[in-house]
């Protein structure tokens, strides 16, 4: 089975466009719940991680797409 090579740049691209933007939502949607106080105290430490990993997520594709630019 052979693989088509011309697709695989633009499923990377678009996963990570789309992690990027699921990411920088993530980290709004739970910055603006906290600001309105709109979670109990014991959620506060699983957001506070998914949160965390919303940041990661957003500074890997920077760091990746800043690399790409940088090759072309």
């Amino acid at each position: 089975m052979t693989k088509d090579n011309k697709n695989e740049p633009d499923k990377y691209d678009h996963l990570l466009t789309l992690s990027n933007q699921v990411a920088r939502s993530s980290v709004a949607v739970i910055d603006a719940m906290s600001q309105r106080g709109a979670v109990k105290g014991e959620e506060m430490s699983t957001l506070g991680k998914l949160r965390d990993d919303a940041v990661q997520i957003i500074q890997v594709v920077e760091n990746i797409q800043q690399e790409k630019a940088m090759e072309e």
